[in-house]
């Protein structure tokens, strides 16, 4: 059987915010971001609502 993926929760910290908020006002594509953050798309998207904040390069601010 194989093994299944830990998961790994990490709080939000006011610093990861505040990149998140550069990245949307950049429009960096979501993918990118992720790959940088070392978190989930879905993760990233999810804060993003909860902040109000567009991402990726449609994001509307």
């Amino acid at each position: 059987m194989a093994k299944k993926k830990k998961l790994v929760r990490r709080e939000w910290t006011k610093e990861n915010i505040k990149e998140l908020k550069a990245h949307s006002k950049a429009r960096t594509p979501v993918v990118k971001i992720a790959k940088m953050t070392k978190r989930t798309e879905g993760a990233l998207r999810q804060k993003a609502i909860v902040l109000g904040i567009g991402l990726g390069a449609s994001a509307v601010n």
